[in-house]
């Protein structure tokens, strides 16, 4: 897309946003690669599909996005605000999503392998069968979250939360575990000494 009608849409967006005329972004399929988005108030638009690989998301606002299917690989969403946004299917490999904040995201069957979680919010987020293998999710705020069926192996959660997090049928192979709370820790260290058997 180019700049000038990236412009124009995200204008409209913000009009929109505050109920002064406009109308809702509607990016589907679009081909933002490596495009300049930070702080970009885009929240409740539509990204299904779009291409945002290696874009710069820092500090955007995301809130309620459609983003199911986009490609987000490489992206830069450090400190972005994705409370409940749809990410189903998406990929966000090798993203950088330090300090994000994803509670109520819906992200099944994403791909988040090599992503960069460090201090993130996932509480309540739904990560049913999503990827996260190699994941740096130290201190990260996973409370509330379903992880049932997620591929965990060799991600780092060290100092994470995960009370009530459900880890049904998880792989966590080779995770690292340190600094859990003792209540949660029994359970997963039985799953990973399953998956590494």
């Amino acid at each position: 897309m180019e700049p000038e009608a990236l412009t124009h849409v995200l204008r409209s967006h913000a009009a929109w946003l505050e109920d002064s005329g406009g109308a809702r972004a509607n990016l589907e399929n679009a081909n933002l690669k490596g495009a300049d988005l930070r702080a970009a108030k885009l929240s409740y638009a539509n990204l299904k599909a779009a291409n945002l690989e290696n874009a710069n998301l820092e500090g955007a606002d995301l809130e309620e996005c459609e983003l199911s299917g986009t490609n987000l690989h490489g992206a830069n969403l450090k400190a972005a605000n994705l409370q409940r946004a749809g990410l189903e299917s998406a990929d966000l490999t090798a993203a950088e999503l330090v300090g994000a904040n994803l509670s109520g995201a819906k992200l099944k069957d994403a791909d988040l392998e090599g992503a960069q979680l460090v201090g993130a919010c996932l509480e309540g987020a739904d990560l049913t069968s999503a990827t996260l293998k190699g994941a740096n999710l130290t201190d990260a705020n996973l409370e509330s979250a379903d992880l049932s069926d997620a591929m965990l192996r060799g991600a780092d959660l060290s100092g994470a939360n995960v009370r009530c997090a459900m880890f049904f049928g998880a792989k966590m192979a080779f995770a690292k575990l340190g600094g859990i709370d003792a209540d949660v820790l029994w359970e997963l260290e039985e799953l990973r000494d399953v998956d590494e058997e």
